[in-house]
Formats: C-alpha cells, sequence, structure tokens
C-alpha cells in the first residue's frame, strides 16, 4: 500500500481506470453474463427501486474484486493489477493491488468515532477500523450492514457499496451465522452474504410483511 501519509480519499482516479478496464468492449458479453449472475444470488432490481443505484454499485463490486472470468481464470482488479505491475511505478502497482485485497462481508457496527468507525466481521470475529470521515445518515452501533473495505494509503476505506439490514433482523442473522458455523462449516460465508441482500430486497418490496418473517432463515419459500 501507499505510505500512510497519502490522502485516503485518493483511490477514485485508479478505481476509475478498473472501471474503464472491466468495461471494455470485448468483456461486455462477460460483464452482461455476470450481471444476470448477480441479480440470480440477491434479486433482480429495477430503476423505481429505492435501493437501485446501491444495488449498482454492489455489483460493480462483485464484477471488478469477486467474479473469477472464465474467459480468463481472474478477476478485473487482478488482471488490471498484474499489468500494471510490469511497468507502472511502485506507487501505482501498489493502488491497483488493493483492489486485489478487498474485504467484503457482513459487519456488526461496534464503535462509531470521530473518523473512523469500527467494524466486526460477523463470521471471522475479526474488527476493522475503517475511515469515514462522513457521518453515515442513520448508521448506529449495534446495525448490521454488509459492506466492502479497501486498503489504500495505510487506510480501510469503504467502497460507494453498502446493504443496510433492519436493526429488528439483527439478531436473527446472528443466529444464523452461529448457525453455519457449527452445522456447515464449509459453506462460503459469501453464501449469507448474498442471501441477506435478498431479504433485504424483500423487506423493500413487501412493507407489508413482518421483517421477522423475511429474516426467518428457516423459510425456503422466500
Amino acid at each position: 500500500m501507499d505510505a500512510p501519509s497519502a490522502s485516503p480519499l485518493s483511490y477514485q482516479p485508479y478505481l476509475d481506470e478498473l472501471i474503464a478496464f472491466g468495461s471494455q468492449e470485448p468483456r461486455k458479453a462477460d460483464l452482461l453474463e455476470a450481471k444476470a449472475e448477480y441479480f440470480r444470488l440477491t434479486g433482480e432490481v429495477f430503476e423505481d427501486d429505492k435501493i437501485f443505484e446501491l444495488r449498482m454499485a454492489s455489483f460493480l463490486d462483485y464484477y471488478l474484486y469477486d467474479r473469477v472470468s472464465p474467459l480468463t481464470g481472474k478477476t478485473p482488479a487482478t488482471e488490471l493489477y498484474e499489468q500494471r505491475l510490469q511497468s507502472a511505478a511502485p506507487e501505482e502497482g501498489n493502488a491497483f493491488r488493493s483492489f486485489t485485497e478487498t474485504v467484503h462481508g457482513l459487519f456488526e457496527v461496534r464503535k462509531l468515532g470521530k473518523g473512523v468507525i469500527r467494524l466486526r466481521e460477523l463470521f471471522s470475529g475479526k474488527d476493522f477500523d475503517v475511515t469515514e470521515r462522513r457521518n453515515i445518515a442513520g448508521l448506529e452501533t449495534g446495525d448490521v450492514i454488509e459492506a466492502r473495505l479497501i486498503p489504500f494509503g495505510g487506510h480501510l476505506l469503504f467502497s460507494a457499496a453498502f446493504c443496510y439490514h433492519p436493526r429488528v433482523a439483527v439478531k436473527a442473522i446472528k443466529a444464523e451465522v452461529k448457525r453455519r458455523k457449527k452445522k456447515e462449516p464449509d459453506r462460503p460465508a459469501k453464501e449469507l452474504v448474498w442471501d441477506c441482500a435478498m431479504r433485504a430486497l424483500k423487506v423493500e418490496r413487501y412493507r407489508q410483511v413482518a421483517v421477522e418473517k423475511l429474516y426467518d432463515f428457516q423459510n425456503k419459500t422466500l
């Protein structure tokens, strides 16, 4: 990573380059396939949905950082990093490396400090201190969110993608994490991240249904 003195907000130009790289014309078919995959996992959104922009940001994160292309066997982030490593200055190479080291998951908000938010990843129990200068509206200690953390310039930063889960669903989410760790330890944690994202979408769609019912993980019909 860059020296800790680097601005924690300066990764955007590198991200713009990664987005352009991942959106090149030869990759368009793969991009569309990835989009269909992602929305099968998390639920399809439409432009009039309140969370449309957030879900599109989540899809973009999935495509750039997580999804291994069947064409190359690598994520776009890894591909671009390996390309830049051949010719770029060390600082630039390290900047692109940060996109290959993101941390994505379900996090509990442990502490809201001045310029720093402490999160705990629910599956690993590991704590992360995230640099965040903004006051994120509505975020409170004890909330559970889906987020992606990007290591850059000696900081951990949020990506643009979030999924907020209702406070009344926190107990059920934690219980399901505990159950899976005990009963299904080999099951990828990301499956619960996607499952919860789909349930959050249903909360937006079905206001007449109790949140507790929508986050009933034993209900296989949702």
